[in-house]
């Protein structure tokens, strides 16, 4: 089976998108970058770099510095796949982000989104 396209998409190409989700719906850019942040550990210093550098997808995610062991809690539905189903570790790890800032658009609450409940 062929490779996603979204695993050699450049993360700073999507990170705009991710950002204006959120401030659509009254959520700050900040925010967002506290939930990458949480997500795969990467401090912002990294985090900008990894943008600079346009890094892709599966990079961004291999070379992060520590996935947060709580990702295992998000469960839902993103694209139509239940997210906790996905066999594909980078994918589902892109999965994991992408709810992540769904339900930081819906305005679920910041301790509820980082699963510190």
């Amino acid at each position: 089976m062929a490779r996603h396209r979204i695993y050699t998409t450049s993360f700073a190409s999507v990170y705009p998108h991710y950002v204006a989700k959120a401030e659509k719906k009254g959520r700050t850019k900040a925010e967002v970058d506290q939930v990458i942040s949480w997500l795969t550990g990467y401090g912002p210093e990294e985090f900008e770099a990894q943008l600079a550098r346009k890094t892709d997808f599966e990079t961004f995610f291999a070379d992060a510095p520590k996935m947060n062991p709580s990702r295992a809690l998000i469960k839902g539905v993103v694209c139509g796949v239940r997210v906790e189903d996905i066999e594909e570790p980078t994918m589902r790890e892109i999965r994991y982000l992408d709810k992540l800032i769904d339900e930081l658009a819906r305005g679920k609450a910041m301790d509820k989104i980082l699963r510190e409940n």
